[in-house]
């Protein structure tokens, strides 16, 4: 059976991201078979597990592996915990709906321009979309302790049945990120798919 990797931007994020682009291309070269998808991820957070829901269920013939990044990896263990697929989170958001509530009004992607609002039920979207029971290693959890905008230490309690990363200083963005790459292929087993 094939492999396919779905990756999921965070907030105010985009196909064009850093990460989603050395991912992209690191895949390209080094596990060609893997097919690699990372979509525009919708607004409201039940409009985008629909839309991821709905790429996964167009291909029934596929194992498939999440990769998530701050509220993408929110979006991931949603993803990984329902059809027990391996996933590699980084920096992931774990309480995004206490987060964003800071942000509830109209925002500006600032990678597509889009103009959009973040409203006061999205938060409770998010809240229903928590998991509180995660599978022992299902997943891999990279964080960095500089992160400016989460708190490592909640993604490393909560997932401390999972392969830690814990690299000291850092930020949010996941300083030196294309390192980590042969690490997230052969967590995922995906060389040689």
């Amino acid at each position: 059976m094939s492999k396919a990797v779905l990756y999921i931007h965070g907030f105010n994020s985009s196909p064009q991201s850093m990460k989603a682009e050395l991912t992209r291309d690191y895949l390209a070269k080094h596990c060609p078979e893997v097919e690699f998808h990372c979509p525009q991820i919708m607004n409201s957070p039940n409009a985008a597990i629909a839309q991821l829901e709905e790429i996964i269920n167009s291909k029934t013939d596929v194992n498939w592996h999440f990769i998530g990044s701050s509220l993408g990896g929110y979006f991931s263990t949603y993803l990984a915990q329902k059809y027990q697929c391996k996933a590699v989170l980084v920096n992931p958001a774990i309480t995004p709906y206490l987060l964003l509530s800071d942000y509830i009004g109209w925002q500006t992607n600032p990678y597509t321009q889009e103009r959009y609002e973040v409203k006061s039920a999205h938060m409770a979207e998010l809240k229903q979309l928590e998991q509180q029971k995660i599978t022992e290693n299902l997943y891999q959890v990279m964080v960095q302790t500089g992160d400016e905008v989460l708190d490592y230490q909640l993604a490393v309690n909560k997932f401390s049945n999972s392969q830690l990363i814990v690299q000291q200083g850092g930020d949010h963005s996941f300083i030196n990120f294309a390192d980590m790459l042969p690490a997230i292929t052969d967590f995922l087993d995906l060389v040689n798919a």
